[in-house]
């Protein structure tokens, strides 16, 4: 008789662990070594350990859910929990995002740190807030350099008639327009197909995204454009967090918070080693002079004018106040 009421209560226990333990599912297009999906994973760890398995994160990396675009409209539906992904592609919900997508905007990663850590993170959480989103935190995707099967890049002329893939949000694709060539919006999972196949000419991208998705293999020039400073965006879907207790929020926001600390070390590390791999592996790096890279600076100019009218001229002034306390 005592084993079995010491096995009902077992049993009673373990349902009642399970009855109150609640599962998020998190999604990403990052690939599973890349120090994004490195961090998600230790911010799993931390959140599931630091509720006592009161709260489990499932982990979908490396597209397994779908595309960038998908996540952010699973997440934003609740069909998902979180997501984390480049920021270009929430700035079609929220195009104030555009406002930290200037180019040649940071004049190093210490700087866009500052920027999007201070008065300017805040208003563009708030503005996320209002289509649903809660941003949870900023990572480093890294600063963007153009590759391509054309020609070397020595030049800013050299740009010109390129069919350029970029990522879906309005800065990009004008400043690329501005110098000549011919952007064309794709989601990450076509670029490698679309560059074998000669669809596209080139793309552009961190260099330790550009390794990790081995574009090196269809991509013969590598060079130092360096024209946007790039953010992976982690966002949840507003209504499922403001559902949590008050402690599993404030679990996430700590666990999240390492987590973006520790990417954005490993993320400064990552860049140098794919650099010095891909010359490894063959592509051919040529470095833009840096009066070429003013003459790009210079004819990209009035995109600034473009991104006031889409995400207003308060928020933009402010970012640009931002950059020049943050550089001293």
């Amino acid at each position: 008789m005592r084993k079995t009421m010491m096995a009902v209560s077992l049993a009673a226990g373990l349902m009642a662990m399970q009855a109150s333990a609640e599962t998020l599912r998190i999604a990403g297009n990052f690939t599973s070594d890349h120090s994004s999906t490195q961090a998600i994973q230790a911010f799993k760890a931390a959140v599931e350990e630091k509720t006592g398995g009161e709260l489990t994160i499932e982990v979908f990396p490396d597209m397994q859910l779908g595309g960038a675009g998908e996540n952010v409209s699973q997440t934003r539906s609740g069909t998902i929990a979180m997501t984390w992904v480049g920021m270009a592609y929430l700035s079609r919900t929220v195009p104030e995002l555009e406002a930290v997508s200037l180019p040649f905007l940071f004049q190093d990663r210490q700087v866009a740190y500052d920027v999007i850590d201070g008065e300017v993170g805040d208003l563009l959480a708030a503005k996320l807030d209002e289509k649903g989103f809660k941003l949870l935190g900023m990572m480093e995707l890294g600063q963007r350099q153009v590759t391509n099967s054309t020609r070397p890049i020595k030049t800013a002329e050299d740009l010109a008639g390129l069919k350029i893939r970029l990522q879906p949000i309005e800065s990009h694709l004008a400043t690329f327009e501005a110098l000549g060539a011919n952007p064309t919006p794709m989601d990450i999972r076509e670029v490698y197909s679309a560059l074998q196949q000669k669809v596209i000419d080139g793309q552009e991208n961190p260099y330790n995204l550009i390794q990790a998705s081995r574009f090196f293999e269809v991509q013969p020039y590598l060079s130092n454009t360096g024209h946007f400073f790039d953010f992976i965006s982690v966002v949840a879907n507003k209504g499922v967090f403001d559902g949590l207790s008050p402690e599993h929020q404030a679990v996430i926001q700590d666990a999240m918070g390492e987590a973006v600390a520790a990417q954005r070390k490993a993320a400064a590390e990552a860049d140098v080693a794919a650099f010095a791999e891909l010359q490894e592996l063959g592509m051919q790096y040529d470095e833009l002079p840096p009066e070429e890279i003013e003459k790009i600076r210079a004819a990209t100019a009035g995109v600034v004018d473009q991104i006031r009218e889409r995400a207003g001229s308060d928020l933009v002034d402010a970012v640009l106040a931002a950059v020049k306390a943050a550089e001293g």
